[in-house]
């Protein structure tokens, strides 16, 4: 048994009392654990392995041609292993992550620079990989559709009469990371603490992780259970709240606290590749926290995006 729950978005857009039991699952998965498993998603077969292998390829570079695209944090293009620690998000001092990443973004510039250099930079494509583009491209097209069902469907499971992220997600902020997890055999042991990622919640609406399943790989953490190896379907997404929204739903929801175990000795040759996309909204959307009887916390002031979002990107940030 695992408190994450399995839906299919197939059943709720079919309607009728299907319709209503998945949005009962739905409001009860979220409550257990801030996470789903999600069928009937619309990403189109095989593009994930394809954009997966390109990755690879790219990560297999020489560390100077990945170089050339390097970034810190919050960039886009190549961040380089050590730069990035995610369990400062919740406090906890840890080593670095044992991972690489190669980041994208939404790049719907406002015109005014001090969003844009924040928000919507450009994209860096690397040359070498030059299918990358296209692929990534596609791939993030299909999982902002994804996401902006997935808040209809959270509004509907919350009964609302209308859905309150139409108007807030007209230029949306939004980043994409491919995270490279090398293996133990290529890192050498994990220092004491240190992991894949490290314990923490996101920090936006919706994110959806296309994951492989590995000894070293993601565990969801629940009140009632603890931390437990997150289940793997592989014709489902995996999916989870991030900071933003559990505060949306005045804390009735949980963000998906979440970590990716370190390397383990029983399979050092493995390594991970997963596709993050982590969905926000419009920059200067300002997020009404819904009152009891809906949430579960009254008195919770609203916020902006952007701002909010900030203050946790820094964070994590090593150096």
């Amino acid at each position: 048994m695992t408190a994450i729950a399995t839906v299919d978005l197939n059943r709720w857009r079919a309607g009728g009392e299907q319709a209503a039991a998945v949005l009962r699952e739905v409001d009860a998965g979220m409550q257990r654990a801030g996470f789903l498993l999600v069928r009937g998603h619309g990403v189109p077969q095989g593009l994930p392995a394809a954009l997966r292998a390109a990755a690879r390829r790219f990560f297999a570079l020489p560390e100077d041609v990945k170089q050339r695209y390097a970034v810190s944090v919050g960039g886009r293009g190549w961040i380089g292993p050590g730069l990035e620690a995610n369990g400062y998000a919740e406090g906890t001092e840890t080593p670095p992550d044992l991972k690489e990443t190669f980041a994208v973004g939404a790049d719907t510039r406002t015109g005014d620079p001090a969003v844009d250099d924040v928000w919507f930079l450009k994209n860096t494509w690397p040359q070498e990989i030059s299918e990358l583009r296209d692929l990534f491209t596609t791939y993030t097209d299909a999982m902002r559709t994804l996401s902006d069902e997935l808040l209809a469907l959270f509004a509907a499971a919350l009964e609302l009469p209308h859905n309150p992220f139409e108007g807030f997600t007209t230029r949306p902020t939004w980043t994409c990371n491919i995270n490279w997890h090398p293996p133990l055999t290529h890192v050498g042991p994990p220092e004491p603490g240190q992991f894949r990622i490290g314990p923490h919640t996101d920090f936006g609406t919706v994110t959806v992780p296309d994951r492989e399943p590995g000894a070293g790989g993601l565990q969801v953490f629940t009140e009632d259970g603890g931390w437990e190896d997150a289940p793997y379907d592989p014709v489902a997404l995996t999916m989870n709240i991030g900071d933003l929204l559990a505060h949306w739903s005045g804390q009735r929801w949980p963000a998906g606290r979440h970590r990716v175990l370190p390397p383990q000795d029983s399979a050092p040759d493995e390594d991970l590749v997963s596709l993050i996309y982590f969905y926000e909204l419009d920059h200067d959307a300002r997020v009404t926290p819904l009152p009891p009887p809906i949430g579960r916390i009254g008195g919770l002031l609203p916020v902006v995006s952007a701002e909010f979002l900030r203050t946790r990107l820094d964070a994590i940030t090593l150096g």
